[in-house]
């Protein structure tokens, strides 16, 4: 069994030009694409299995400002309004909903947490209530029992996992832009010291510039140009349960199980919790995460031989005229760990008796791509102008993909972005030091 995912009908032949090529066909390329397309840009977007199978189908389908790092906030609040103007401008369902997001907690120090970053929120002008004792007890009446407190994030909500990828390529389509399916891009081309074309398995694009939207591919395919950025991975493992006839809380977060409504079940999992699969990518950049790592000892563990054999974290170097390990891994599909399975199952129906009559739909593992600080590398980098990297977003990017495929789009067309793109800069991990690690 694997993440439910919508299948979506694209296109065959590969245009031999483009004014723009998006490598990668998860939540953030194709909302790039969008936005790229929506502006008149002859747009090809690059999917080398397909469109959103990868992470973007295997999260939480959370979009929130509720606890976000200070520098995703801007962003995290923009998305919010982005997906909604997405649906009334194409018609197509993501799923989206501003259903609000429940926190609860009978731990005084979260508690506060979360009241720090309300007081810092207010600042920036994001409301969120917390809860005393008696509301956190009432909103999460489901569980039975009483709690300490908690959040409840009115303006934050969902989107569907499963739709939501695929919606946005049909968009992309509709306005004349180009998505291939089963195409790897296998490296760029550069003229006078520019990018000049993509090469994919199916031929060469010309094309001035492209985005690297790769998710947990992206390290090795910059690995192969020279570039150097960062990356790990962490193997997650979700469960989706039948919702039953019980009516329970939309979307709700506790420190030992995260339960969240789609459609006719729910998505069950925990908070952080994934193994770690040794690669020589990992080793090569394991002095910069090791902060990360000792912060997260609790909840990460040593994985196994799962990433060495998916080959996505390679530093081997490959040719143009031979399959690449993105054609030998056309979707990343991790086998769940069953320890954190049944963990996560016995945690719900703790928390939510009334899980007890669900029946297992499906579980998975995906691949979380992360950055040594926890937020993503957005930006052109130096070294190949036109190369513009979008990747490293940490659990994060479905939420605010949105936001981030409209900053990719201005920054790519020159335009004023949306969003402050400083804190995103892909030249801040050229450094030995970084800024503080996300709180996520």
């Amino acid at each position: 069994m694997t993440a439910p995912l919508q299948m979506v009908q694209t296109d065959v032949s590969q245009p031999m030009t483009a004014d723009v090529v998006v490598i990668g066909g998860g939540i953030v390329g194709v909302f790039t694409g969008y936005y790229l397309a929506l502006r008149g840009l002859k747009v090809v977007l690059l999917e080398k299995g397909r469109i959103g199978a990868e992470q973007s189908s295997r999260n939480w389908g959370w979009c929130r400002q509720q606890n976000r790092d200070e520098r995703e906030l801007p962003i995290a609040t923009k998305s919010l309004e982005l997906w909604e103007r997405f649906a009334a401008e194409t018609g197509e369902d993501t799923g989206f909903s501003r259903c609000g997001l429940l926190y609860l907690s009978n731990d005084d120090i979260e508690i506060e947490k979360w009241a720090r970053w309300r007081d810092f929120a207010k600042a920036a002008g994001v409301v969120t209530k917390m809860l005393d004792s008696r509301e956190a007890s009432e909103r999460g009446r489901q569980t039975g029992r009483a709690w300490k407190g908690g959040v409840f994030s009115a303006t934050d909500g969902t989107a569907d996992p499963s739709r939501a990828a695929p919606a946005v390529a049909r968009a992309i389509m509709k306005l004349g832009g180009t998505v291939l399916q089963s195409c790897a891009a296998r490296g760029v081309e550069t003229s006078g010291g520019r990018l000049s074309a993509v090469v994919t398995e199916k031929g060469t694009i010309r094309t001035p510039i492209a985005i690297m939207a790769g998710g947990a591919w992206a390290s090795s395919f910059c690995h192969q140009l020279g570039i150097r950025f960062p990356q790990a991975t962490i193997r997650s493992s979700i469960m989706s349960v039948t919702a039953g006839s019980d009516v329970l809380p939309e979307a709700l977060h506790t420190s030992q199980v995260s339960v969240t409504r789609h459609g006719a079940g729910y998505r069950l999992a925990i908070t952080g919790r994934g193994r770690v699969d040794p690669t020589l990518q990992q080793m090569r950049f394991a002095p910069q995460f090791l902060p990360m790592f000792l912060r997260r000892w609790r909840v990460l563990a040593p994985g196994g031989l799962e990433g060495w054999r998916s080959g996505h974290e390679t530093l081997r170097r490959w040719t143009f005229d031979r399959p690449t390990p993105m054609e030998r891994m056309r979707v990343l599909d991790p086998r769940p760990d069953a320890g954190t399975i049944a963990l996560t199952r016995r945690r719900a129906v703790a928390l939510l008796p009334a899980l007890a009559r669900s029946r297992v739909i499906a579980e998975w593992g995906g691949y979380i791509d992360s950055t040594p600080d926890g937020v993503p590398g957005i930006g052109e980098v130096g070294s190949i102008p036109g190369f513009i990297l979008a990747a490293g977003f940490s659990g994060h990017g479905f939420g605010i993909g949105p936001g981030a495929g409209h900053m990719i789009a201005d920054i790519a067309t020159g335009q004023t972005p949306i969003v402050d793109p400083c804190p995103y800069q892909p030249e801040r991990f050229m450094s030995s030091v970084w800024g503080k690690v996300a709180d996520f």
